[in-house]
């Protein structure tokens, strides 16, 4: 039952993430080697983001499995579309992925809210490391 629910979500994506073999005249789908990879990269956050939303404590493990393709998926053909964005300046930036999502107001304004949460935390851990530095010099 697992190998059916990976490649449910592997073949009909159409975002190449998986490579048709044929097999005595019938095609199978594999993932890539990249995305056996990345599996189980995010299950532990999304067995939590998941019971957060009202899941089970402990969901299905094929059930995290099929999330994590898709969210794989999702991640996978936007920064390839991001690319194709940045393909003038020949250098993916945060911009690209902005640009992709200015349509979708809550995806940019969650954009947003992270890059300057990402800016915040910079802020802080430079003023601990400057503080550290000060306090080393004390001694």
């Amino acid at each position: 039952m697992t190998s059916s629910v990976a490649g449910a979500s592997g073949g009909a994506s159409g975002s190449g993430a998986g490579k048709n073999v044929k097999s005595g005249g019938t095609a199978i789908s594999q993932p890539d080697s990249s995305l056996k990879r990345k599996r189980g990269l995010f299950s532990k956050d999304l067995r939590l983001m998941m019971y957060g939303f009202g899941d089970d404590p402990d969901p299905m493990p094929e059930t995290v499995s099929l999330v994590e393709d898709i969210l794989l998926d999702y991640i996978t053909d936007t920064i390839h579309k991001a690319q194709d964005v940045a393909v003038r300046r020949g250098k993916l930036a945060t911009e690209d992925v902005m640009f992709l999502v200015r349509k979708d107001a809550r995806k940019f304004a969650r954009v947003k809210e992270l890059l300057a949460m990402n800016e915040e935390l910079k802020r802080a851990r430079k003023a601990f490391e400057v503080d550290e530095e000060k306090f080393a010099n004390e001694e």
